[in-house]
């Protein structure tokens, strides 16, 4: 959905509005609300989550974070699932996590809603990938395919069950295949 006012307005204006739910980002002075996640983006992308912590978040090697705002490069978006090198997480004074992140994610994963553009969100990884993040994924559950993102901005789709997804080389210990991914749709 966009929301197109009278004129563009500035990041920082974008920025000093209120959050809205589902979130909305900031592309090109304009501003687009995301969809409400539904049941299978919502399930995908809170198993995701905690394997990937369970394989990088232990020995502070990364971290995945849902829903963050990343604003960087000119737009301030809201992937899905936000990955950053522990050395590359934002901090206060006092060591706690930081609210704001200015800066790309070292991986950034989206997962397709129904009624979104596939176009809108392969900008936005690409735009991830244009300014240093190492790997992007899209996650279409109608499809059962993921398409990844490399930093060359090589595309590859994997759907064969037996495929095994690629991660950036922090987060080798994670060996994940469409099959399980998808896997976890099924909830009998």
């Amino acid at each position: 959905m966009v929301q197109t006012p009278s004129k563009p307005i500035t990041l920082d204006e974008f920025l000093r509005q209120p959050e809205t739910k589902p979130a909305s980002e900031y592309i090109d002075g304009h501003i687009i609300q995301k969809p409400m996640p539904q049941g299978q983006h919502s399930r995908i992308q809170q198993k995701l989550m905690s394997a990937i912590n369970t394989a990088v978040e232990d020995d502070q090697i990364a971290l995945a974070l849902p829903e963050l705002r990343c604003t960087f490069g000119g737009r301030s978006t809201v992937p899905d699932i936000a990955v950053f090198q522990w050395a590359r997480i934002p901090t206060n004074e006092d060591g706690s996590i930081a609210n704001t992140f200015s800066a790309q994610p070292d991986w950034t994963i989206e997962i397709l809603s129904p009624e979104q553009s596939s176009t809108r969100v392969a900008s936005n990884i690409l735009h991830c990938l244009d300014h240093g993040c190492q790997l992007g994924w899209l996650i279409d559950p109608g499809e059962r395919l993921v398409q990844v993102y490399d930093p060359n901005k090589r595309l590859t789709s994997l759907e064969l069950a037996e495929d095994i997804l690629p991660v950036p080389s922090f987060a080798e210990a994670l060996n994940l295949s469409v099959s399980k991914l998808f896997g976890w749709l099924q909830v009998r």
